[in-house]
């Protein structure tokens, strides 16, 4: 029993040179990050989510973020509690009308500077909720966005290398940077 056992758990479910090749890009991209994270936060960047009204495909895939295969949180993207520790805003979905005072209330809360991203094409421009009775097209009609990751949804992998941009045009435009 134990010898078969032994051999499910080390059999792979994914061929070894399948795993490198859709793990590679992400590690580098990864490796970015972590480096960017620390010369324009001095260490990890806090992502605050929220969300606004989505179908919970975007939070899938943030969640799958942070599971054991991707691990963001070793490249230095945290995912917080509160908006009070929060250095970025993800808002997911379409806004529906009873999470507009939610969004404001996370937005109000967060410390300055702060940048609102705009996760999936439901929250970039309503989706297929455009235009419907119960939504706000975008969250852009709400508050201010500073980033859209467009995608029904968006794969971790795009959402890292968006973390990767957004960065690059933080650290760009820092008052402080000669």
């Amino acid at each position: 029993m134990y010898r078969m056992l032994k051999k499910i758990l080390m059999t792979p479910l994914v061929a070894e040179s399948e795993r490198d090749i859709r793990g590679s890009e992400f590690e580098v991209v990864g490796a970015a990050v972590k480096e960017r994270a620390k010369r324009v936060f001095g260490g990890s960047i806090a992502i605050r989510e929220v969300a606004a009204g989505s179908s919970n495909a975007e939070e899938q895939e943030l969640t799958a973020l942070t599971n054991a295969y991707y691990d963001v949180e070793r490249f230095g993207v945290h995912f917080v509690a509160s908006p009070r520790h929060a250095d970025m805003l993800f808002v997911t979905g379409p806004v529906s009308r009873n999470m507009a005072d939610g969004v404001r209330h996370a937005y109000e809360a967060m410390p300055t500077p702060k940048w609102v991203v705009a996760v999936g094409d439901g929250a970039i421009d309503g989706g297929i909720y455009r235009d419907s009775y119960a939504v706000y097209n975008s969250v852009g009609d709400l508050i201010p966005v500073d980033f859209k990751i467009p995608g029904d949804p968006p794969s971790p992998l795009v959402i890292l290398k968006a973390i990767l941009e957004m960065l690059d045009t933080i650290d760009a435009h820092r008052p402080d940077k000669a």
